[in-house]
């Protein structure tokens, strides 16, 4: 049963915590979650809960169509504490995800230079 993007965010939340990917902050009335795709729409994301998470409004906003990690070291320059670990979950949940269902021709080399990006990330020996 396909959801709505309200229920989405709201199982994003439920998944992940109550907290940006990007910045760190939690939530509240003041940092209102915004659903955020992971692999970016014009990319070829789907609008799947595994392709999206909960973000800051600012995050979200000022991500625009940057790549995921890319967005995630520039967060770590700004000194904000970007959730490392959630991202590689959401993206190998996706790739998951795209291998059950099919389809998503667009957004498949898009995830896999991003997965193996993130895997040089976390590589002994590289920054």
């Amino acid at each position: 049963m396909a959801r709505d993007r309200v229920a989405r965010l709201r199982a994003a939340v439920e998944r992940d915590g109550p907290t940006c990917i990007w910045c760190g902050r939690a939530f509240s009335e003041q940092v209102e979650p915004s659903t955020e795709h992971v692999v970016p729409r014009v990319k070829g994301g789907p609008s799947w809960l595994e392709n999206e998470v909960a973000a800051c409004r600012r995050c979200n906003s000022e991500r625009g169509h940057t790549a995921p990690v890319e967005w995630l070291e520039e967060c770590g320059r700004r000194g904000w504490e970007p959730d490392e670990p959630r991202l590689g979950r959401v993206l190998a949940a996706l790739a998951g995800a795209i291998a059950e269902r099919g389809g998503q021709r667009r957004a498949r080399p898009y995830l896999d230079a991003q997965l193996r990006r993130l895997r040089r990330r976390r590589a002994p020996g590289t920054a």
